[in-house]
């Protein structure tokens, strides 16, 4: 019988994938840089769809010199894949820009000894250089503007993300200023119909708007000013709101801080009847994680998304049509939380767990300056003050004190004051966050400044506002050693007691009754033994040592302002003790006075104080960031990592 002349071929143990064994093949050490890949190669490579793990897997695997020796290997990746996206090819086009995605995200993020020049070489050679980039600019955006689909769109604007996030360090992000994505992103944000789609473009442009912003005219940050398309703002608005309240119930999936409505279950169990309350074992429930594990959970906060804050923070200072938009955006026809409803709350979250970390301190610190630039524009803070943008926004309340429970609608001003009040109240530390307490605070004066220059009587728990304020007082002077050596403490002293003096001296202005500045006498009055404390804790010539420098801003020295509140305090405190003697005459024995009493006194006490001159107290600067340019950049920097863990999945 003739043999066969086939052979028999054994089965493998396992199958590898056929882009596997082509990942294999181009990323195989090898010295010969030289080495061309066919297009039948490339063909194939980008008709199959990619395995992103292994991709990132052998990409993070491969050492920095170990690319530079497979340099020709990721060139000819890099052109053949923008050839691909530029080709318009399809399915190829998305396989060739996940396949960049993965490439860029961790190529870029490698260290190197000379990033500009080694990664320039990885990608496309320093001789094609120009060439590379420029094409690789014009294909992205072209895809965003005109692409075929939505998700290809989006693919192409994490392409984009990918390379700037990567690349921040490096001169290859100016390639697109040579090449406006603006109008693009503008585009694709116009013809999405999914608000969270928005993330990721206004991500791009707020990345693109703050790289070396503070060494030449950045023209996105040109583009943000300019910018008046208000259908275009309507979008980004909503789409913001969005990821705010995502980004918030992160918060909450840890710690549910709303309490549960009556039940009979609850009652049961209140008067220890837990045994009779109703079962619910057919209601799944979440178990809540441990206090040490809710620590680690809440320091991880808040997410990536994160990074869009400096976005925010970039269209609202640049753009007033922007800002405007933002507190006056309504979803009532919807019943869904407004955008700046969504910020505000999440704005609570973060600074009531900045002491958690230095990544929460600097998102909350970003965010109160945004408020910040949105107060010091005068129509956009009587619209914050004005009933006819109230409404109910969600604080946190997951540790205490708890902020006061309210029901109703509420000016936006009452829940910023809320949130300023939150931030002092549960970041007091030894290490204290003193930059956030200064934002805090300058939002607290340009409120108190704006009520009194508009003479506006406003309704709000103002002794909870002084009983913090007071607190702060105690913190810093019981714990002076540990702050008195940070360089930004004079600032944050004068600015604590310009708020202070404005309120004693001028409460009656915007106060809604006189209780309610006797209610700041009596709390005055109450920690007047800590003044003098106060003042010899801190009184150094930066500070409050007499003869020191001008308050810049206000035009009153910290001297002043502090025996002008000491001088306050002692006039109360002798006309109480003059009571106390007088019912002690009566009566016999030394008598303690009630607190109806003491506000007797108080009330009496104001038509004989003689407040001393104290002018310039409302005065204050626009927020100007080249002089919070360390800051800045700094905040720039963390939302680049974070952007790079968006795009990257890591």
């Amino acid at each position: 019988m003739q043999a066969s002349p086939l052979t028999q071929q054994y089965r493998p143990s396992s199958f590898q994938p056929k882009i596997d064994s082509l990942y294999e093949e181009i990323f195989e050490t090898r010295d010969d840089t030289e080495l061309d890949f066919d297009d039948g190669f490339w063909r194939e490579f980008f008709l199959l769809r990619p395995d992103k793990s292994n991709l990132r897997r052998r990409l993070e695997n491969i050492s920095v010199d170990d690319l530079l020796r497979i340099q020709g290997a990721t060139q000819q990746l890099f052109r053949q894949a923008v050839a691909q996206i530029k080709s318009g090819n399809g399915v190829s086009d998305e396989n060739a820009l996940d396949t960049l995605t993965v490439f860029l995200s961790i190529v870029l993020t490698k260290r190197y000894t000379n990033p500009s020049s080694e990664i320039i070489t990885v990608l496309a050679g320093l001789d094609r250089v120009d060439a590379c980039f420029l094409d690789f600019v014009d294909a992205i955006e072209t895809v965003i503007r005109s692409g075929g689909s939505v998700e290809t769109r989006q693919k192409a604007v994490e392409v984009g993300i990918a390379l700037t996030a990567g690349a921040y360090q490096t001169s290859l992000v100016s390639y697109f200023t040579h090449r406006d994505v603006f109008p693009g992103l503008t585009k694709y944000i116009l013809d999405v119909d999914d608000s969270n789609l928005v993330f990721k473009p206004m991500l791009l442009l707020g990345l693109l708007a703050n790289y070396n912003k503070f060494e030449f005219r950045n023209p996105y940050r040109a583009k943000f000013e300019d910018c008046v398309n208000e259908a275009a703002i309507q979008k980004i608005v909503q789409g913001l709101g969005t990821i705010y309240s995502s980004s918030r119930d992160h918060y909450v999936a840890i710690q549910e801080d709303i309490e549960e409505g009556w039940t009979l279950s609850n009652t049961l169990k209140y008067i220890g009847l837990g045994v009779l309350a109703p079962s619910r074992s057919s209601t799944p429930t979440r178990n809540a994680p441990s206090v040490d594990d809710s620590k680690d959970l809440f320091s991880a906060l808040p997410e990536n998304d994160a990074c869009i804050l400096l976005s925010t923070y970039d269209f609202s200072h640049a753009n007033r049509l922007f800002a405007s938009t933002f507190i006056a955006h309504s979803t009532a026809t919807t019943k869904k939380e407004s955008p700046f409803s969504a910020f505000l709350s999440l704005t609570s979250y973060i600074v009531h767990h900045a002491y958690r970390s230095p990544r929460s301190t600097f998102y909350g610190h970003i965010n109160l300056i945004t408020l910040r630039i949105l107060l010091e524009d005068q129509s956009l803070c009587t619209k914050i003050f004005s009933p006819d943008h109230s409404t109910s926004v969600r604080l946190c309340r997951q540790r205490p004190p708890f902020l006061p429970k309210t029901s109703t609608s509420r000016p936006l001003a009452a829940t910023i004051f809320d949130i300023s009040i939150d931030t002092i109240t549960h970041n007091l530390r030894r290490r204290l966050s003193i930059p956030l307490y200064i934002a805090t605070l300058n939002i607290i004066h340009r409120f108190l400044t704006h009520l009194l220059t508009t003479r506006t009587r406003f309704t709000y728990h103002w002794p909870l506002l002084w009983q913090t304020l007071l607190s702060l007082l105690r913190f810093l002077t019981t714990y002076a050693d540990s702050i008195k050596h940070d360089p930004d403490l004079p600032i944050l002293i004068n600015t604590f007691l310009t708020v202070l003096s404005l309120a004693v001296c001028n409460g009656d202005i915007f106060l809604p009754d006189t209780d309610s500045h006797d209610d700041l006498f009596y709390k005055l009055v109450e920690n007047g033994h800590l003044l003098p404390r106060f003042k010899s804790a801190f009184a150094r010539p930066s500070t409050l040592a007499s003869g020191g420098a001008m308050d810049p801003h206000t035009g009153s020295s910290p001297a002043a302002l502090i025996d002008a509140l000491i001088s306050i305090s002692e006039h109360f405190t002798s006309l109480l003790e003059e009571e106390k003697g007088r019912t002690s005459t009566f009566g016999g024995g030394t008598k303690t006075l009630s607190p109806k009493e003491v506000s007797k006194v108080i009330r009496k006490g104001c038509d004989t104080l003689s407040l001393p001159a104290m002018e310039g107290l409302e005065r204050w600067t626009r927020w100007r960031e080249v002089d919070e340019k360390g800051f800045v950049k700094r905040v720039g920097r963390l939302a680049v990592e974070d952007a790079r863990r968006v795009v990257g999945g890591s």
